[in-house]
């Protein structure tokens, strides 16, 4: 059998001899370089002195300073033009290759340093980090002479920099963290983007193990999203409508949860909303729940993409819930959510000051597959309740359950709610479809104040009127659903995780064996030459430079370093790439 994308990283957790490394963004450097240095230095104190790598980050900072130097120059001259002074061409210029020149050496340092990091090659620091156009006297400052031997449009690391590694003048402060916060996590994701592997035009291209979309059943979207009554147009779509969302499509989302969450009366259209994607329907309740500053209880680890959420547009905090693997008499499973942790979580949270306004749950859980039982929802909406807080339920894999023995349990399919003013439903197309790109998500909530200010941001999250269209008559499709759909992506669902839990077994990796979701969560501590979260991206590294893509468990905020998402909802060619031996 030919060896899985995972098994095709040779030597997983050891050095990368000959190999370049991506570049990591800065505010990622930030975070990493200070505790390798920490941890490095004592196994290797002795063999060389940590001065040599101060030195080496001292140099940094003066390229930083002439950095900045230089784009204010810039600036100043782009202001006098802007003026009507007249500005030669050739100034700016030469600030903009300046810029860039500076750009590329930091970059190209970082680059190196991270490369000696992992592999622990200390000795000759200086003479193996400096390259051939910095001196160790001082880099080249503008003016100075000296000069890049690489042109300003040439990539000076294998992915190329992330744009949010440079310096600017033109951004705000929050412009510049929502800019850092980004590319941070999505430099490999870009990456990725402009170089996908194919089986035929592109076999060294990336494999995206990390990004959670279910790539099974294109075939039959396709053809149901090309037959004649999706076809349809009328002025009607092409106008503004209701923020949101067309009636049509509310009254068909309403009736779709009505079924498929086994709701116990009719839901209500008035009571949804929609916009374009999940994560706009969380960002929305964040930002009308929420004042700037306020906080949401989230168990960990918890689908990453909340974080972004958070603090780009509510500013909010997430409080986490520490989940951990044992299993105890206390944690009866791995990774359990009870009662008493919400609880010490959310005093923990009052002693520090913070203003816990929510819980935020995800059911089926991201990324662990967890389904909770009927009585578990119960009792965690009675203790929302108790606490005055809002509960914010996740059901986007609500479809994608693919073992028979295992039940999902809606919010909206219990007989009564604790708080129903304060439970809020979310849901989309996305996994359980197939559609990301459709970007439709909804909400479903029976509190109507908090339906009319998240609806009023469709002003700004709207989708388009034929999208809606092509929803409207998709969800209406219960034949089709139920005896073709549904039936044909649980049962890939279903082939896909037994492949690549097949492999994991073989190649004795332990994991989380559950029957939802399109992802298994994975341990690889055993990879990690000591059990931290420096290590756990080291090797979260070495999965990139041979081009495969997984979520380290840090970006889910799990507590237990070396824990891997691992998305298997992908064609077979894909999860069973070989690779050369020298990548």
């Amino acid at each position: 059998m030919a060896e899985t994308a995972l098994l095709r990283v040779k030597g997983a957790g050891q050095p990368a001899e000959g190999r370049h490394t991506e570049i990591l963004s800065l505010s990622s450097w930030t975070n990493l370089l200070p505790r390798l240095i920490r941890e490095r230095g004592q196994d290797f104190r002795i063999q060389v002195g940590i001065h040599q790598l101060l030195e080496m980050l001292k140099i940094l900072e003066e390229l930083r300073k002439w950095q900045s130097t230089v784009e204010d120059s810039a600036l100043q001259l782009i202001r006098h033009r802007d003026a009507g002074v007249e500005v030669a061409g050739s100034k700016l210029k030469t600030c903009a290759h300046t810029i860039t020149e500076q750009k590329g050496i930091v970059i190209y340092l970082l680059n190196q340093l991270l490369e000696i990091l992992q592999s622990g090659a200390w000795s000759g620091l200086e003479s193996q980090l400096l390259p051939p156009f910095v001196n160790a006297g001082g880099a080249g400052a503008p003016g100075q002479g000296t000069r890049s031997s690489r042109q300003p449009d040439q990539s000076l690391s294998p992915v190329g920099a992330a744009p949010g590694t440079g310096f600017t003048y033109f951004l705000s402060q929050r412009g510049k963290k929502i800019s850092d916060l980004y590319h941070s996590g999505f430099i490999d994701y870009d990456a990725y983007l402009v170089n996908k592997y194919h089986e035929k035009e592109n076999q060294l291209g990336f494999i995206n193990l990390k990004t959670s979309e279910n790539k099974l059943c294109f075939d039959l979207m396709s053809q149901r999203l090309s037959d004649d009554d999706m076809n349809y147009l009328d002025e009607g779509l092409l106008e503004y409508s209701d923020w949101k969302g067309q009636p049509f499509l509310r009254k068909a989302v309403a009736q779709f949860l009505t079924h498929y969450c086994k709701a116990p009366t009719p839901l209500d259209p008035e009571n949804v909303v929609v916009l374009n994607g999940c994560s706009p329907i969380f960002s929305a309740l964040a930002m009308v729940l929420c004042d700037v500053g306020d906080a949401f209880l989230i168990p960990t680890p918890f689908y990453s993409g909340f974080t972004f959420i958070c603090h780009v547009y509510a500013q909010i905090e997430l409080v986490p819930v520490h989940l951990d693997s044992q299993v105890t008499p206390e944690n009866t499973e791995p990774f359990q959510l009870t009662v008493d942790k919400l609880e010490q979580a959310l005093q923990d949270a009052k002693l520090k000051g913070r203003r816990v306004k929510g819980l935020v749950l995800t059911n089926p859980q991201n990324p662990l597959g967890d389904i909770y039982s009927e009585d578990s929802l119960k009792t965690y909406l009675e203790f929302a309740k108790r606490h005055s807080l809002h509960v914010i339920i996740d059901e986007i894999y609500m479809l994608s359950v693919f073992d028979d023995a295992t039940t999902f349990h809606s919010v909206l399919s219990l007989s009564s709610l604790p708080d129903p003013s304060r439970t809020h439903v979310i849901w989309g197309s996305s996994k359980d479809f197939g559609i990301c790109g459709f970007r439709f998500g909804s909400l479903y909530s029976h509190n109507r104040e908090v339906v009319a200010a998240a609806g009023s941001l469709g002003y700004l999250h709207s989708l388009s009127g034929l999208t809606q269209y092509k929803l409207y008559r998709l969800l209406q499709s219960r034949e089709w659903i139920d005896n073709v759909y549904h039936p044909t992506n649980c049962s890939r669902l279903r082939e896909a995780h037994k492949f690549v839990t097949d492999e994991l077994k073989a190649l004795d990796i332990p994991f989380l064996n559950r029957g939802s979701g399109l992802y298994v969560w994975i341990n690889l501590k055993k990879y990690l030459h000591q059990c931290t979260f420096e290590e756990e991206q080291i090797l979260y590294r070495h999965f990139v430079r041979n081009k495969v893509l997984l979520s380290s468990g840090q970006s889910f905020m799990c507590k237990e370093p070396g824990w891997f998402r691992l998305v298997f909802a992908d064609k077979r060619p894909r999860l069973e790439t070989d690779r050369p031996s020298w990548l």
